[in-house]
């Protein structure tokens, strides 16, 4: 092999690792319902083990997202790769087996059924027996049924749930229910997870053990994580970089600092620039007669939240979106 060969060896081995490293990828998405655009050539690159946000105003997108991502939806077109394979257009459960999971902005348990019950039910995405070898509980059966509950119950362990294990799940704290969906979609053994809302509904407590669970959760399971989430607290801390929705469109896409000071991204929240808010805040005090303060120089980000206001947004903003 000359010097020339092995030059092309390895910009192809190089080449390779960088296809390997982005395990989830989205390239020119988009989705309609009817006239509504609700995502417009959406584009997303996930390393391996990293943990990414995914957030923007109500409606902006996020969750239509997802479901393109899981199989829910069919794009209209573009390509979604798994660990280099494309998905795009196969059954969630497909997408399930080739290593995708999620939770739901709304609980979705099995509430009849135990805490155990449920998370062994996901686990069945692995199983190699057949049905008649169930009916029959060939040693196979018995061998993979023993496996899925141990591993059921430290899954469980894992989220402090053991000791509710024989529970109905509709009987769980909210608290318990987000963590049992996580855990619930662990048990799929899945390459990347995406969790969508997974601190709605909790209070301050709950949600400063979920940042420390969500950390805990991609090193011990080795997972790759796409966090939609609209408490910018919890997002600005846990997440490495971060993608911003505003009508489907991507608007902007960095680390935490760099969203926080991204002029569309602040006047996609409020209404206005950073230049703009200041301006407004200006007038604001002297039509109160209050005198000139210095103001911080920093981007606005204790004002970024999920909500518009009508007297941000504009009172006659009303277009219909897709979330």
């Amino acid at each position: 092999m000359g010097a020339g060969d092995v030059g092309v060896a390895d910009a192809a081995v190089q080449e390779g690792r960088c296809r390997v490293s982005a395990i989830l990828e989205a390239s020119d998405v988009s989705k309609s319902f009817g006239g509504l655009k609700a995502v417009q050539n959406f584009a997303l690159s996930l390393p391996e083990g990293g943990l990414h946000g995914l957030i923007g105003p109500n409606g902006a997108g996020k969750t239509t997202v997802f479901n393109l991502l899981t199989g829910v939806y069919k794009p209209d077109a573009g390509t979604v790769k798994l660990a280099g394979r494309e998905v795009q257009g196969l059954r969630p459960f497909r997408i399930a087996e080739a290593g995708m999971a999620r939770t739901f902005q709304n609980i979705r348990l099995f509430g009849e059924l135990s805490v155990l019950e449920n998370v062994k039910l996901a686990s069945h995405v692995r199983v190699t027996h057949t049905m008649l070898g169930a009916v029959l509980r060939s040693a196979r059966h018995v061998g993979e049924e023993r496996a899925i509950t141990a591993r059921s119950l430290e899954l469980l362990r894992v989220f402090n749930l053991e000791h509710r294990a024989q529970e109905q799940a509709r009987n769980l704290p909210y608290g318990d229910q987000r963590k049992l969906e996580i855990a619930r979609a662990l048990a799929t053994n899945p390459k990347v997870l995406l969790l969508d809302e997974p601190a709605a509904g909790m209070n301050s407590t709950e949600k400063v053990d979920l940042r420390g669970l969500i950390r805990r959760v991609r090193e011990q399971f080795k997972v790759t994580i796409l966090l939609i989430e609209h408490d910018m607290g919890l997002v600005m801390d846990v997440c490495e970089r971060i993608t911003v929705l505003d009508y489907g469109i991507v608007i902007a896409e960095g680390t935490p600092a760099e969203v926080q000071a991204n002029p569309k991204v602040i006047q996609a929240y409020l209404g206005s620039t950073e230049e703009e808010a200041a301006e407004e805040a200006r007038k604001e005090r002297e039509h109160a007669g209050l005198a000139h303060t210095p103001q911080s120089a920093g981007p606005v980000t204790q004002a970024i939240s999920p909500q518009r206001t009508a007297e941000q947004r504009g009172a006659g903003e009303q277009r219909g979106r897709g979330e």
